[in-house]
């Protein structure tokens, strides 16, 4: 286990059980979730896609259809 681990871990052991209950279901969920994602993307299918869509994405902008991200804008 990572130093950063031990640190969240003995930090969280000191909560009370509800809030270590709502933490550690936090932190299953995401594992999980990371999981399905590398599941997902790992597939033959799903890189090609992924190509695919950046083709497209890269021939959007070379042809001057895209616009600068403005955060402020936002």
């Amino acid at each position: 286990m990572t130093q950063l681990m031990e640190q969240a871990v003995a930090r969280a052991s000191q909560l009370p059980e509800e809030d270590q209950d709502a933490l550690a279901a936090i932190l299953l969920r995401e594992i999980e979730s990371e999981r399905r994602w590398d599941d997902l993307f790992s597939r033959p299918a799903s890189v090609a896609l992924l190509a695919r869509m950046a083709d497209e994405a890269l021939a959007e902008a070379d042809a001057g259809r895209c616009s600068q991200l403005n955060v402020d804008e936002l």
